[in-house]
């Protein structure tokens, strides 16, 4: 008997090669699992990673990055937009390249959003010992900065001799394709041992597909949401990200149109329906619409689809206020359908959706609820136009109007990308979603920094869509640098750079809890220690011209629409960069949200702001 055919590689070759053999398939269409690497190389991976990239740099295409944390961005919005059937590797050095990644890896996992890290690490031979770079600990020998990715990773291993990758690489596959436990992927690769060789099997390098489950509703579970669903008076279903990832739009869609339940979002389930659907009422929560929250608060029954309830959602536990009210959930993941004492349905968004449709024939809610919730949205798109309208063409746009202009400019192809700061509460209000992969909010985590490099993953995505970029001057200096790498790989992002001189969004948070915009303006110091003084002389315009994009300036409403159309027609980087006028945000929350309030002081703005903390808090309740 022969022996098995083996093949001789380094760590790091083999690697490479079994990520570029691993597919996922849902619904009989199959994606590749892996379709690039993000790469910054120093020591602890050039010699390892970078040159097994080399090697099979037909197989495994390779993006250079600028910044590590920026690089987890990137393929976080790759995967997203591709609904997490495709994922991208991130591969540092050892050291501060690799703690570089916890905010990104953070984030992914919070998402519930595939991204598979491959920091270098010391040796694990310790023949050189300490090396450049090394953390050292005085009684745990085995510890690296590494293990700083443990918490925010859902599978970390480290791999300290080649033959582990056989079992560990199956692993971060099998938690990269599953749907309900996948988030970012650490493994730790020991710089010697990713430079050993070793005779691995054939069969390792093998094409190998991983189906994404659609589990269907347990039989119980359904009869119980059906009967939930027929007892209520006041229905309403809270989308979240869960349907996106499911591609279950026209399910959610199927069950509406039968039922005349309405729909409110959350910032990752905005889109599930389109926004001119006579039962869609927009965002929810403490940035959501006046429709929406009002009929939260008189819902019998929230049934959520997808979501994970943050405070954002809830406004912090005051916003379910009917005396009887009750959830349902239907989640892949057990741990959210659980929440808020929820009846629970563990299945995949679109089949639970459709067995719902199914189960709930002949039953609709009462003619007079839909006339309500109609009306009221009626009136919300009255205050979205009002934000939106701009009188005069030759003055300077506030923030809200310079949304009303991208309005008018996008096509219903077009994706809009925003994360942080006061763009995400008016985009959560106003924005018109015109197909479920236009609305690219990250909310989970709120990370300044990730809209510039996730534009490039969304657009590597989707080369021949319109792919734009919202940034406030606050979020640009955070994280630029991947303006050089998409002017190197010809990705023609849109950025629309809003100019408003400091944080607004914490700076009007700062004014609502006693801390008096301390510290949020981008402003001279003046004699008393306070930033406000006239604006610095900083100009992000030319900074981003600097790295390679063409700018467009608009100093006017008439000037932005033109720059806008420049700007989407455009077949390289563009960059629209406009100095907005105040209000920097057009409409008032409709609902909470509990940031505390400093008890005692003795200043008047804190004393008065913990006074309306308190009125606040007291609506708070415990769904149980």
């Amino acid at each position: 008997m022969s022996a098995a055919a083996t093949r001789r590689l380094t760590t790091a070759q083999a690697l490479v090669r079994f990520l570029a053999a691993q597919y996922t398939e849902r619904d009989g269409v199959r994606h590749r699992l892996i379709a690039g690497t993000w790469g910054i190389f120093g020591h602890g991976n050039v010699a390892g990673l970078g040159q097994a990239l080399v090697e099979y740099r037909e197989s495994m295409p390779y993006h250079q990055g600028r910044n590590e944390q920026a690089m987890v961005h990137a393929a976080v919005g790759h995967a997203r937009h591709l609904n997490r059937l495709s994922a991208q590797a991130v591969t540092t050095s050892i050291g501060p390249g690799a703690t570089n990644l916890v905010t990104g890896a953070a984030l992914a996992t919070i998402n519930r959003l595939p991204v598979l890290l491959l920091p270098g690490d010391y040796f694990a031979s310790h023949a050189a010992d300490p090396l450049l770079q090394q953390l050292e600990h005085p009684v745990e020998a085995d510890v690296s900065v590494n293990d700083a990715l443990r918490p925010v990773s859902r599978y970390f291993d480290r791999i300290t001799r080649p033959e582990a990758l056989l079992t560990s690489a199956l692993n971060a596959v099998r938690v990269l394709s599953d749907p309900a436990e996948t988030g970012a992927v650490t493994l730790a690769l020991p710089q010697d041992v990713q430079a050993q060789a070793y005779d691995w099997p054939e069969e390792f390098f093998a094409d190998r597909v991983w189906r994404v489950r659609r589990p269907a509703p347990d039989p119980a579970e359904l009869a119980e949401a059906v009967r939930a669903i027929r007892a209520a008076a006041r229905p309403l279903i809270v989308a979240g990200g869960g349907v996106h990832h499911s591609e279950a739009e026209p399910a959610l869609q199927a069950l509406v149109d039968a039922t005349g339940i309405p729909v409110a979002s959350t910032q990752a389930g905005k889109g599930a329906l389109r926004h001119d659907h006579p039962a869609d009422l927009g965002g929810i929560g403490h940035t959501g619409t006046a429709v929406s929250d009002a009929l939260a608060r008189a819902a019998d029954l929230v049934i959520g689809v997808g979501t994970r309830y943050s405070d954002f959602t809830t406004a912090s536990g005051t916003l379910f206020q009917h005396p009887g009210v009750r959830f349902l959930n239907l989640n892949i993941t057990a741990f959210d359908a659980h929440k808020l004492a929820a009846a629970t349905l563990v299945c995949d968004a679109r089949s639970g959706l459709a067995a719902l449709t199914d189960a709930l024939a002949g039953h609709r809610v009462d003619a007079a609820y839909e006339t309500e919730y109609r009306t009221g949205r009626a009136r919300w798109e009255e205050a979205v136009e009002g934000a939106f309208r701009a009188d005069d063409d030759s003055a300077v746009p506030t923030q809200t109007q310079v949304l009303g202009a991208i309005d008018t400019v996008v096509g219903d192809e077009d994706v809009v990308i925003n994360a942080a700061g006061s763009l995400p509460g008016d985009l959560h209000k106003l924005w018109r979603a015109r197909s479920p992969r236009q609305y690219h909010l990250e909310y989970g985590y709120s990370c300044m920094g990730y809209e510039i490099p996730a534009a490039l993953g969304v657009q590597q995505a989707a080369p021949d869509t319109p792919v734009w970029a919202l940034v406030g001057d606050g979020t640009y200096l955070m994280n630029p640098t991947e303006i050089v790498t998409a002017v190197q790989e010809n990705l023609p992002v849109k950025l629309v750079l809003v100019q408003n001189h400091g944080y607004a969004s914490i700076g009007g948070l700062s004014e609502s809890v006693g801390a008096e915009r301390f510290g949020t303006d981008y402003r001279h110091r003046v004699a008393d220690g306070s930033f406000t003084g006239a604006p610095l002389p900083v100009d992000l315009a030319a900074n981003a011209a600097s790295l390679g994009m063409d700018v467009l300036r608009a100093k006017t409403v008439r000037e932005l629409r033109e720059a806008l159309s420049t700007a989407r027609a455009a077949t390289r980087p563009t960059c629209v960069y406009v100095e907005t006028a105040p209000p920097g945000t057009a409409l008032p929350a409709e609902a909470w949200w509990d940031v505390p309030v400093a008890e005692v002081s003795a200043r008047e703005a804190a004393t008065q702001a913990r006074a309306a903390y308190e009125r606040a808090v007291a609506d708070r309740r415990r769904h149980l």
